[in-house]
């Protein structure tokens, strides 16, 4: 039979694991976006080859984070840093509008 303590440790267990699903879903593909604005933004090449090749690239970052928020020593860590770089890249994504513009 089941005790209280193990079933609290499981329904710990399972919350960490939905979080950090979470954080791989919705933290990386915060992540992938951005990377992607950033690259059509610093790109030297075209206004369609930057996109393009900013969108393909972004793949890359969203299994970076997906696989971080696994490996991450918490939670909260799995939420965090990739938060952090969503942040810096929309940062200089929106800090150069113009340059989304040049052909």
């Amino acid at each position: 039979m089941a005790t209280a303590a193990s079933r609290t440790s499981r329904l710990h267990h399972a919350l960490d694991v939905a979080v950090r699903t979470a954080a791989a879903a919705v933290a990386g593909y915060a992540v992938a976006h951005a990377f992607a604005a950033c690259m059509a933004v610093v790109l030297p090449f075209a206004r369609p080859d930057r996109v393009a090749a900013g969108t393909l690239l972004s793949f890359i970052p969203w299994v970076l984070v997906a696989l971080h928020a696994f490996a991450a020593r918490s939670a909260w860590r799995a939420w965090w840093r990739p938060g952090v770089a969503f942040v810096v890249m929309m940062a200089v994504a929106l800090a150069f509008p113009d340059a989304g513009l040049r052909p």
